[in-house]
C-alpha cells in the first residue's frame, strides 16, 4: 500500500499528517519542481456529500484574501488518484496555536511577549477578513498557525477556512459550524443542545470565538469549564447565558457544584499587571452575551489598536524586588508615568527616586517629554525604583507550587505519558521561577549600583558647589568691609554692621553644612563606603548568577522532557516487550528523580539564596537611604544659604549706590584733593570685587546647573541685581 499521492504539481504522503479536521485532513508535500516544502489540504468522503457551493465557499475565499497574517494559498490542483480537488498552502512550521498551548511549557499561558503577537496578528487578519466582507465561523487556537519567517520572526495566520462564508457585519446567517467550545452561546444551544430557537447569527459571533480564544493563550485554560468538560453540556451552556457583563471566566470545580465566577485574570498567567488591567476590559467586551452590549468589529479593532499602540516602560521596584510594566499612551508624560507607577507599587509620588543609567531620570526627560520620547528599556535595563520613606524590601509574593505528579507501581502507558506531561509543567514552571530569581539577583546589584553612581555624583557636585559658594562668600564679605570702611564717612554705618553681622551668621550656618557636606564626600565618595558594605554583605553569597542556577534549570527541564517523549512513543506503541517494560520503568525512576531536583534547585537553593540578598539589600539600602536623604537636606540648606547671599549681596549693591550718590554730594563740596583721591580709589576697588563677584557667581550658578539636571532640585528663585 503506498503512503504517496500527488497531484499535478505536488506530492504529498499520508503518514506526515499535520491536523485533521471534520471535512478532511492536511499533509505535510513538496514541490515536485523546487522541493519546497508545502501543507496540502485533501478532503474527505463526507466534505463531498456537501452541496456545491458550500464546498466552492473554502477555494473561494482563500483566492479572496491576500495577508501577511492569512495562510498564503499556492494553488488548488486535481488529486491524480480523482478523490477530488486539494488545496496547497504555505507550509507554518511553527504548528498549530492550540499545540503551542497544548505544551506542558504553557500551561499557565503564553509569555506577555507572544500573547502581544498573538493579539496583533490576529487582530490584523480579522480586520483583512472583515475588509473583504468575510465571516470565519470557526476560530479557534487549532485554526491559527505559527509561521517562522527566514529571518527568524514569528508570524501567526489564519487558516482553515471551511466554514467561512461571505457576510455583511450584520447580514443574518442560519448555518451552523465552529468548534463547541469556542462557540458563542447562541450558536451553542442551538447546534450542541440541538434546541430549535428562532434566531439568525451575524458576523459579530466571531467575536466572542475571538475571546475564547485570547483567554485561552493568556491563561492556558478555557473560560468556562464545567465539571466534567464537553460531556457536561447543558451546565456549559448555563455558565455562557448566565454569567454578569464583565465576566469573563465561570469554573465549576465538583459534579452540580457552584460556578466560581471571575471578572480578572488568574494569578498564575503570565501577564504583567500593567497588560492585565487593559487586556480584562478587552475580555469583558469580547465575551459580552447580552445582544445590546455586544461589541462590534470595529469597537475590537479600535480597542486592540489602542493596546497595541501604548509605549511599555520596564521599572524594577528595587524595595519589593519586582519587575513591573507601564504601559503609557504616546502622548503621557513624566506625571503620568509616575501615577501609573502609584497605582501599581503604592509608593507616593513624591516618595518616588527614578534612576535610568546611573542618574535621575528628569536629567534624561523633562515634564513636558511625550512617552515616546522615553529612554529605551527592558527586562533586564529598567528604570529603578526606590522609595525614599521606605526602607524594607522583600521578596515578590509567589503563588504555592503545583505539586509534581506521583506515578503508580503498575505500568500504564496511557496515565504514565499524561503524568510524565504534568511533570513537565510543574518542572517548566519551577524554571520559570528560578529564572525570575536570577533576573532579581541581577537587577538588585544593579539597583545597588545605580543609587551608589548617582550619590556619589550628588555628593561631589555638593562639594564643588561647597568651594564656590566659600570663595563667594569670602569675595561678598571683603566687599562688605569696603562697603562699611565707607559708610563710616556717612551716617549709613549702622546699615552696614547689621549687612556685616548677618554675613557672619550666615558663614556660620553654612560652615556647619559645609562640614557635614565634606564627611559625607570623605565617607562614600573617597573611601566608598556604601559599595564596601555592599561587598562585604555579599561577600561568599551563593547567588543564582555565581551557581548558574538558570542553566541548571534548563538541563533538567530538557531531561524531563525527554522523559516524557519517551513515554508519548510507549503510548503509541501501545503494547511493550519486557525489555521495553523496562524502559519505561526507568524513565518513570528519572522523571521522579529530576523533578526531586528541579524542585530542591528552586526551593532549597536559589530561593533561599535571594532571600539573603534580599536581608543584605535592606540592611544596605538603610544607611544608603540615610545618607540620600541627607544629601537632599544639605542641598536644601546649600539652596537657602545661597538664597540669602543673594539677598544680602543685593543688599550691598543698594548701600553701596546710596553711599556712592551721598560721596559724590560730599566731593563737589569738599575742595580736599586728595580726600576725593582716596574716595575715587576706594569706589573703584568695590567696583573691582562687584566685577569678580559677577563671575563667582556665574560659575556657582553652572554647578547649581548640573545639580538640577540630576533632578533632585529646582533652581532658586533670584531676584533681579541691582547694577552696580
Amino acid at each position: 500500500m503506498s503512503f504517496l499521492r500527488g497531484s499535478l504539481n505536488y506530492v504529498w504522503c499520508t503518514t506526515s499528517v499535520l491536523g485533521k479536521g471534520a471535512t478532511g485532513s492536511v499533509f505535510q508535500g513538496v514541490n515536485k519542481i523546487t522541493g519546497e516544502s508545502v501543507a496540502v489540504k485533501t478532503f474527505n468522503p463526507y466534505s463531498h456529500m456537501r452541496p456545491p457551493d458550500v464546498q466552492m465557499r473554502e477555494f473561494e475565499a482563500l483566492k479572496k484574501v491576500n495577508h501577511e497574517n492569512i495562510v498564503k494559498l499556492l494553488a488548488i490542483e486535481e488529486d491524480q488518484e480523482g478523490r477530488g480537488k486539494v488545496i496547497v498552502m504555505e507550509l507554518c512550521t511553527g504548528g498549530s496555536l492550540f499545540n503551542i498551548l497544548d505544551d506542558p511549557e504553557n500551561s499557565y499561558g503564553l509569555s506577555e511577549k507572544e500573547f502581544l503577537l498573538v493579539l496583533e496578528h490576529l487582530c490584523a487578519g480579522m480586520k483583512h477578513l472583515r475588509d473583504n466582507k468575510l465571516v470565519h465561523r470557526d476560530l479557534k487556537p487549532g485554526n491559527i498557525m505559527k509561521f517562522i519567517s527566514e529571518d527568524g520572526q514569528t508570524i501567526y495566520k489564519l487558516t482553515d477556512f471551511g466554514a467561512a462564508r461571505e457576510l455583511e457585519d450584520n447580514q443574518p446567517f442560519a448555518s451552523l459550524y465552529g468548534t463547541e467550545e469556542y462557540l458563542h452561546p447562541d450558536l451553542y444551544e442551538r447546534a450542541v443542545l440541538r434546541k430549535s430557537i428562532n434566531r439568525s447569527f451575524t458576523a459579530n459571533v466571531d467575536l466572542w470565538s475571538i475571546g475564547v480564544t485570547l483567554y485561552h493563550v493568556a491563561t492556558g485554560n478555557l473560560p468556562f469549564r464545567p465539571f466534567g468538560g464537553r460531556k457536561n453540556r447543558e451546565t456549559m451552556h448555563q455558565i455562557t447565558t448566565q454569567k454578569a457583563s464583565g465576566v469573563i471566566s465561570g469554573t465549576q470545580l465538583s459534579e452540580n457544584g457552584p460556578i466560581e465566577w471571575s471578572t480578572t485574570l488568574p494569578q498564575h498567567c503570565h501577564l504583567s499587571e500593567g497588560l492585565k488591567s487593559l487586556v480584562t476590559p478587552l475580555l469583558a467586551g469580547l465575551l459580552e452575551e447580552n445582544r445590546e452590549k455586544t461589541w462590534s468589529f470595529d469597537r475590537f479593532f479600535q480597542e486592540v489598536t489602542l493596546i497595541l499602540r501604548k509605549r511599555v516602560v520596564h521599572v524594577f521596584f528595587t524595595n519589593r524586588t519586582s519587575s513591573i510594566e507601564v504601559f503609557l499612551e504616546p502622548e503621557e508624560q513624566i506625571e503620568h508615568f509616575r501615577e501609573r507607577i502609584l497605582m501599581q507599587t503604592k509608593v507616593p509620588i513624591e516618595k518616588q527616586i527614578l534612576l535610568f543609567n546611573n542618574e535621575h531620570l528628569e536629567k534624561r526627560i523633562t515634564m513636558h517629554t511625550t512617552a515616546s520620547g522615553f529612554p529605551e528599556t527592558a527586562g533586564e535595563s529598567p528604570i529603578f525604583l526606590y522609595s525614599n520613606d521606605d526602607n524594607n524590601v522583600q521578596l515578590p509574593q509567589q503563588l504555592e507550587l503545583p505539586k509534581f505528579p506521583v506515578f503508580p507501581s503498575n505500568v500504564s502507558v496511557e496515565n504514565d505519558a499524561s503524568l510524565a506531561k504534568a511533570a513537565c509543567s510543574v518542572g517548566h514552571e519551577c524554571k520559570r521561577r528560578v529564572d525570575t530569581f536570577t533576573t532579581i539577583d541581577i537587577l538588585i546589584k544593579k539597583a545597588v549600583n545605580q543609587f551608589i553612581e548617582t550619590l556619589t555624583t550628588t555628593i561631589t557636585l555638593l562639594v564643588k558647589k561647597t568651594k564656590n559658594f566659600h570663595e563667594l562668600l569670602r569675595t561678598v564679605m571683603d566687599y562688605a568691609d569696603s562697603v562699611q570702611s565707607i559708610a563710616k564717612l556717612t551716617n549709613k554705618d549702622q546699615e552696614s554692621k547689621t549687612i556685616l553681622n548677618n554675613l557672619e551668621n550666615l558663614k556660620s550656618d553654612f560652615d556647619g553644612a559645609a562640614d557635614v557636606i565634606m564627611q559625607l564626600y570623605s565617607n562614600f565618595v573617597i573611601e566608598d563606603q556604601l559599595n564596601e558594605q555592599w561587598t562585604s554583605s555579599m561577600h561568599g553569597k551563593k547567588c543564582p548568577c555565581r551557581t548558574r542556577a538558570s542553566p541548571q534549570a534548563k538541563y533538567l527541564v530538557e531531561r524531563l522532557r525527554d522523559s516524557w517523549q519517551h513515554l508519548l512513543r510507549d503510548r503509541a506503541t501501545r503494547t511493550l516487550t519486557y525489555n521495553d517494560e523496562q524502559f519505561h520503568a526507568l524513565e518513570k525512576i528519572k522523571v521522579d528523580r529530576n523533578g526531586k531536583r528541579i524542585k530542591s534547585l528552586l526551593l532549597d537553593d536559589t530561593k533561599p539564596a535571594v532571600a539573603q540578598m534580599a536581608e543584605c539589600l535592606a540592611d544596605w539600602y538603610k544607611l544608603a537611604q540615610t545618607v540620600y536623604l541627607k544629601s537632599e537636606i544639605l542641598e536644601k540648606d546649600v539652596r537657602e544659604c545661597e538664597r540669602n547671599l543673594h539677598r544680602i549681596r543685593d543688599e550691598l549693591y543698594r548701600l553701596k549706590a546710596d553711599l556712592q550718590k551721598d560721596m559724590d554730594a560730599k566731593m563737589i563740596s569738599n575742595n580736599n584733593q586728595l580726600s576725593k583721591m582716596e574716595q575715587k580709589n576706594r569706589l573703584k576697588f568695590i567696583q573691582q570685587q562687584e566685577l569678580e563677584i559677577m563671575s563667582i557667581m556665574e560659575q556657582s550658578n553652572q554647578v547649581m546647573l548640573k545639580l538640577q539636571e540630576l533632578g533632585k532640585m529646582p533652581m532658586p528663585n533670584q531676584k533681579q541685581s541691582i547694577k552696580p
